[in-house]
């Protein structure tokens, strides 16, 4: 309703929505479902994961008496940062400078295997300016409106250079490394409706004037012959956007900071306890407890179970995705694909090829961070949503559903950088834009810990915690006018 419905009040909401439920399961979804079946019994596994770990259970499958440290230099929960460390000599460092990696689960089991495999430029300037815009307007009361605006085009301008340093980043170490991850530098096409033209033009001439060209529009013509997409208006279009696979990303590179002697990977390792013992943290784990000089959390929609007193900075929202064998004939691979309410993408599977679509957007609890209970209602809408986008729809046959949690602040713009103030580090918020600003973001923390010289794509007064914690005493930027008012 809030999605479909954001000008409405509630009772407005209610009706319209209602009809709107009453009219998908009476009529659109059994039309679009006529020819299309669902297997048995529906695989909970991502599609990204369907062909198995290749870290699964690591160390412990090859050797079950692998010691588990007591002391580390760096500690990362969830998967991040190991490949940026494992290219610095920290031999010299504390204890060696040995870093470990703890996944609650198998890596990429968790969000960074839960997506429609897109690296993205992430949220395009506008995007981002009108969802800042609203926070600021509300913890800023001594700004004039003129003012919030400046500062959210300041946030929104900060965001888009991280971002695209993030993406080319990513398709740099891909070439440099030659990862095999299907990766596909081919952009992301976006469907606006007759009713969205406007507001899609200025977002377009937003990111222009203050240098950002990457958000663009392309025809309906373009739209069929990049994509395959058939749409009556022009498109958004992420020029710079890739498409991948995501879990073979994050193996890729886990293997390769592995065959570096200052980094281990312990998987089915949950942490359950982080306490600040003084000269280090105390880490309370499945396998043990490691005391650790520096603390990474990369644990995204987690954050608020292992940390509850930054319950208010991480909210994990639901989204969706499932696996279809077959589909529209027309739909071409290897680009991103969205419409309005979903995205699509053509990709093999051990099943054979066919489409991944998702959609979704619900706020959830912090105890359902993590929550793997897809809605079929969505999943049939969404067939409904093929259809209604690509021709020459084979049939299609539903062999993976599957749902997720990415986190996202309230003002809808990350968090990189310390939390505590201390050595304890946060890598979060993105909002379902992740592959935007993990690699870079885990860039920026190596390079903050290890005091090496580089850029500061995430300085504090924008990304800083107590932007979102404590903004009456954040060190909020100064307003500096890039073009007139």
């Amino acid at each position: 309703m809030l999605t479909m419905y954001p000008r409405h009040g509630w009772l407005r909401r209610i009706l319209h929505f209602s009809a709107w439920v009453l009219r998908q399961s009476f009529s659109e979804i059994p039309d679009a479902l006529d020819g299309n079946t669902f297997a048995t019994t529906v695989d909970r596994t991502p599609i990204w994961l369907a062909a198995g770990n290749p870290l699964g259970n690591h160390p412990w499958v090859n050797d079950p008496n692998t010691a588990f440290p007591s002391v580390v230099e760096v500690a990362v929960v969830g998967v991040g940062c190991a490949y940026r460390w494992s290219k610095q000599d920290t031999s010299l460092r504390e204890n060696g400078g040995k870093m470990i990696v703890l996944e609650m689960d198998d890596p990429a089991c968790g969000a960074s295997g839960r997506n429609e495999g897109l690296v993205v430029m992430g949220r395009y300037f506008a995007m981002v300016r009108d969802t800042v815009w609203p926070y600021i307007k509300e913890v800023r009361s001594d700004l004039t409106p003129k003012q919030c605006r400046q500062m959210a085009e300041q946030f929104a301008g900060v965001y888009a250079r991280s971002a695209y340093k993030n993406a080319d980043l990513v398709a740099q170490t891909v070439e440099q490394e030659g990862y095999e991850c299907d990766y596909s530098r081919t952009g992301w096409i976006q469907a606006r409706g007759e009713e969205l033209q406007d507001a899609l033009s200025e977002s377009v001439e937003a990111g222009k004037r203050f240098g950002f060209d990457d958000w663009t529009t392309i025809s309906p013509g373009d739209a069929l012959e990049r994509g395959g997409m058939v749409i009556e208006a022009p498109a958004g279009f992420s020029r710079q956007a890739a498409s991948f696979h995501p879990a073979k990303w994050v193996w890729s590179l886990l293997q390769t900071a592995l065959q570096q002697t200052n980094v281990e990977l312990f998987t089915r390792t949950r942490v359950s306890k982080i306490v600040d013992a003084g000269d280090n943290y105390e880490l309370t784990t499945a396998a043990g407890t490691v005391l650790s000089r520096y603390v990474i959390n990369a644990t995204e929609s987690y954050t608020g179970i292992l940390h509850r007193q930054y319950r208010e900075l991480i909210q994990p929202v639901q989204t969706q995705a499932a696996f279809a064998v077959g589909g529209p004939e027309g739909m071409r691979a290897d680009i991103g694909l969205s419409g309005q309410q979903g995205f699509f993408g053509r990709h093999d599977s051990p099943r054979g090829n066919g489409v991944l679509f998702g959609s979704d957007q619900t706020p959830v609890s912090h105890r359902k961070a993590g929550n793997n209970k897809p809605s079929r209602f969505i999943t049939k809408f969404l067939i409904g949503e093929l259809k209604r986008y690509f021709r020459g729809s084979n049939s299609l046959h539903v062999t993976h559903e599957t749902s997720g949690t990415p986190g996202f602040t309230a003002d809808e713009f990350p968090v990189v950088g310390l939390m505590d103030g201390k050595r304890q580090y946060v890598i979060g918020g993105m909002c379902g834009s992740g592959t935007a600003v993990s690699f870079n973001g885990a860039r920026h923390v190596v390079q903050k810990i290890l005091d090496l010289e580089g850029p500061d794509d995430y300085p504090v007064e924008y990304f800083g915690v107590t932007r979102l914690l404590d903004p009456e005493n954040h060190p909020w930027p100064s307003l500096h006018w890039e073009r007139d008012a």
